[in-house]
């Protein structure tokens, strides 16, 4: 028997999102968002308790704003203390860690998943999920997009609107779209 289409997905592999167990994985994401999003802060705390059920690590001190949206949740690692501000989106078909005192800013996106370039198997739901990995003491400037497959470097910083398509080093500064380094700080 072959692979689901939820452990292609996990193995990187081309895989069908239009698949029951993704859809229902899907679906229990959506409603701990919905809780986390519509709850008082005061009960929220940092993150809604059935958010926080469905991240796979979640460091001591990880505050996530309101709103926030994610497709999965399962795929999440969050380090010591990352915050994460109003706005920000994570389409986590793979692995997204985030580093001990990562700091993103309002808006920001990730997005994991890749679909297909074929028209006819991309209308058919295939697509590839690629991991992002956020190292220690980033800041990702507002409004920024990380897309599958980048590593940032622990305290490099994203520049506000950059669209980060390759990876980053340590320490280093991107801005733009597509991101590029500029001088030292």
């Amino acid at each position: 028997m072959g692979l689901s289409e939820r452990q292609k997905m996990s193995a990187g592999e081309w895989y069908c999102c239009f698949d029951p167990e993704l859809d229902a994985l899907r679906w229990q994401a959506r409603e701990a968002v919905h809780a986390h999003n519509t709850m008082p802060p005061s009960q929220r705390g940092n993150l809604a308790p059935a958010l926080s059920l469905l991240f796979a690590d979640i460091g001591k001190g990880a505050f996530i704003e309101a709103p926030f949206h994610c497709s999965y949740g399962i795929n999440i690692s969050l380090g010591r203390r990352v915050y994460m501000n109003a706005g920000c989106t994570i389409l986590d078909s793979a692995g997204v860690r985030i580093g001990d005192g990562s700091m993103l800013g309002p808006g920001v996106h990730i997005y994991c998943a890749e679909h297909h370039k074929d028209p006819k198997l991309r209308g058919a739901g295939m697509e590839i999920a690629r991991p992002v990995t956020i190292g220690a003491s980033v800041w990702i400037g507002g409004g920024a997009i990380l897309v599958g497959g980048v590593t940032i470097g622990d305290g490099a910083i994203i520049g506000a609107g950059a669209v980060v398509t390759k990876d980053v080093a340590p320490g280093a500064t991107v801005v733009g779209n597509p991101a590029r380094p500029v001088g030292a700080r």
